[in-house]
């Protein structure tokens, strides 16, 4: 068997989970903008004293960055333990009776349509090491040498999350007090039809719907809590 098809399924691999992990720092940014601009301008409706805008901000950023970081590591850490538990097993089985694997190969490699003589030839060439990936990938879709890490998609999380939550918190600080709200009004709009569009071509998905969803979820979220800080205070203008 030739080296050039495990470097090419590594490399394809590693792309794919590049990707996943852009895509979901872009999910994590998007609920970043949307949480944190709701509860910045439903406070600034409520009032127009600045530090009790700023420290809502920042509070609503920490909580929601620790939520998310916590969040994802805890179920990160689940999926990893799992798929560590099954390796070993599998490889503990293997060890135990390594034909069981072969055939499991060539089964699959029949159901596809490779011809019983191809498919003993394929199997001939493959290294008992080449025959567990197989059935890990395959099997179970489990790439041994890229185990899911709790940490980097904890910090994944945190991190979007928080620049996300930074642009409303920033645009409240540096506008004029009159257009405070109007100014991160449309700042996060900017920012969720960016972010929409770019998870859109990850996904390779309609652009187009999704910028459409963020901006009307993101637009309806700030209109209903500055409807409530209306309510329940003074409103700066």
């Amino acid at each position: 068997m030739s080296d050039e098809a495990p470097i090419n399924e590594h490399t394809r691999s590693s792309l794919v989970t590049r990707l996943s992990w852009l895509r979901a720092g872009v999910l994590g940014a998007n609920d970043g903008l949307i949480s944190t601009a709701g509860l910045v301008v439903g406070v600034a409706a409520a009032s127009a004293n600045i530090q009790d805008i700023t420290t809502a901000g920042i509070a609503g950023l920490s909580a929601g960055a620790i939520s998310m970081a916590l969040g994802e590591f805890v179920s990160v850490s689940t999926q990893r333990d799992t798929e560590t538990a099954l390796i070993a097993k599998k490889r503990h089985l293997l060890k135990a009776h390594p034909d069981e694997g072969r055939e499991w190969i060539a089964s699959f490699l029949r159901e596809r349509g490779v011809s019983v003589k191809t498919t003993s030839l394929v199997i001939e060439e493959f290294s008992d090491k080449e025959v567990f990936r197989a059935l890990l990938r395959h099997g179970f879709g489990i790439n041994e040498q890229e185990v899911v890490n709790p940490w980097v998609a904890a910090g994944t999380s945190m991190l979007s999350f928080s620049i996300g939550a930074a642009l409303p918190v920033i645009a409240m600080l540096i506008s004029p007090a009159d257009i405070r709200i109007s100014v991160t009004f449309v700042g996060v709009l900017v920012g969720l039809g960016l972010t929409g569009g770019l998870s859109a071509y990850l996904g390779q998905s309609s652009k187009r719907s999704a910028v459409i969803r963020l901006l009307v979820g993101g637009a309806l979220a700030m209109a209903i809590t500055y409807g409530i800080g209306q309510m329940l205070g003074t409103t700066p203008f």
